[in-house]
């Protein structure tokens, strides 16, 4: 990332915490972090006593986690008032030419408005307005986002669809892959509490929300208790008293990165049960090439971003109900020679990468950044 006409501070507005499920911010943002200063701005920990404060932590050289700590008896009203202090507050250490603003929440708008950094990127990689709890101002929020962003990602091919009517300068990039960490699980022991459990091992890792489909794995867990369902994730958003209690259905947890591939070590088949609504009408799971990469079959409902590359290709299969989830991982466990489908899940694989994204996403940052500056310089 390294260029002349490049500001030294990214500063990353996040509703996603740093040490949460490891995904698209994290991958991207620790490459960038190895030429820039990256600052991840989080949303604010309502658990302050008495001042409202910003912690900083600092996982790698030039990685800063900032959190906001606002007091518990904060007032709806106040809060956007105290965000905004606490966020001048942080600025003063800055340049604005300096800095590079990088959204994920277009809610952090309201607190972030005044300020003028050399750039404004917003990498829209979900839907917000459609999942369960969205502020009701947030998709005017996006607009006004979308307005000021001097360039925009997209999370997956389906969103850019839906997203560039209004933006210039919009770009998609899907759910990517690194390759090497997924396929250590080729050669790896298999996870110690999951080593144990006997039988044909149907996984899926991510986080159990209201985008999962519980009477899907109810159902094919019922249909077939020799199967063993395992479920890798925190449960968020939803009650856990509504989870199915099947003896062969396991939660293990929120795993970190670094243990997923284990998990995946003892899976013969993996999982993609989303229901089928609005709060999954845009997403592009990042588990899909996750999955592929340890050499482990898919099966998923009929998303489209998982529709479009990966079933057209017929790397995933698409299902719709137990019935066809439960007859594709059958036809998945009885086979004896995956060479071809290897084959073909390899080639796909060499096209993408989280690096290849990156590079890709600094070229159209530094592009944006020479046409500000001939803007600049004519007016």
């Amino acid at each position: 990332m390294k260029n002349d006409n490049m500001p030294t501070n990214l500063i990353c507005l996040s509703h996603l915490r740093w040490n949460f499920v490891y995904q698209r911010p994290q991958h991207l943002l620790s490459r960038f972090a190895k030429n820039v200063t990256v600052y991840f701005y989080e949303e604010p920990i309502f658990d302050g006593t008495v001042n409202n404060f910003l912690s900083v932590s600092r996982p790698h050289k030039n990685l800063h986690i900032i959190t906001p700590h606002l007091k518990a008896n904060t007032e709806s009203e106040e809060v956007n008032k105290t965000l905004t202090s606490l966020f001048d507050h942080f600025m003063a250490n800055f340049e604005p030419d300096n800095c590079l603003f990088w959204y994920y929440t277009p809610m952090a708008l309201q607190f972030t408005h005044k300020h003028k950094p050399r750039a404004i990127v917003y990498d829209c990689m979900d839907e917000l307005s459609a999942f369960k709890f969205a502020h009701s101002e947030i998709s005017s929020l996006e607009k006004k986002l979308m307005a000021k962003a001097d360039l925009v990602f997209t999370g997956g091919q389906s969103l850019y669809e839906a997203k560039k009517q209004y933006h210039s300068n919009i770009h998609p990039f899907p759910s990517s892959i690194d390759k090497k960490h997924f396929q250590q699980c080729i050669h790896m022991k298999e996870a110690e509490d999951q080593v144990n459990i006997k039988g044909p091992k149907i996984g899926f890792f991510g986080v159990i929300d209201e985008r999962f489909d519980i009477e899907l794995i109810k159902n094919i867990a019922d249909q077939k208790p020799d199967w063993q369902i395992i479920l890798v994730g925190p449960v968020v958003k939803i009650d856990p008293a509504t989870l199915p209690k099947n003896k062969n259905i396991h939660y293990m947890g929120q795993k970190t990165y670094q243990e997923l591939p284990s998990y995946l070590a003892g899976w013969d088949v993996a999982l993609i049960p989303f229901l089928i609504n609005e709060s999954t009408r845009f997403i592009s799971p990042t588990k899909t090439p996750e999955y592929l990469a340890a050499n482990i079959p898919v099966v998923s409902t009929p998303i489209r971003d998982v529709v479009n590359p990966y079933g057209i290709q017929k790397l995933v299969h698409i299902c719709t109900g137990a019935d066809e989830f439960i007859a594709a991982i059958s036809k998945e466990l009885a086979v004896s020679d995956r060479k071809q489908w290897l084959q073909e899940v390899e080639q796909f694989l060499k096209k993408i990468s989280w690096d290849k994204t990156h590079e890709e996403m600094v070229g159209h940052i530094q592009k944006t950044l020479n046409t500000l500056t001939k803007i600049s310089i004519a007016s």
